[in-house]
């Protein structure tokens, strides 16, 4: 799976799981600051994760994540 589907599947996800506004989502928006994600929908995320991409992604790897494009990079490697 290439980056760019990872994105797409990421902000699909985003969008209808947590209600975030998609015109906030783009490579450089903070996870926290911009896209609003707090530590409770981090489990959420983790847990999208795993359903929609089958890779059991542990929560502390997401606290290394700041931007939106890093986390679809982080998975792109996991997933390559």
């Amino acid at each position: 799976m290439d980056y760019n589907e990872i994105e797409t599947k990421v902000k699909a996800f985003l969008v209808d799981e947590l209600e975030i506004d998609e015109a906030k989502i783009n490579p450089d928006a903070t996870l926290k600051n911009d896209l609003g994600i707090d530590s409770l929908e981090v489990v959420d995320v983790v847990v999208l994760v795993e359903n929609e991409f089958g890779y059991k992604m542990n929560p502390e790897d997401f606290k290394t994540l700041k931007t939106f494009g890093q986390f679809c990079k982080f998975l792109e490697e996991k997933l390559a």
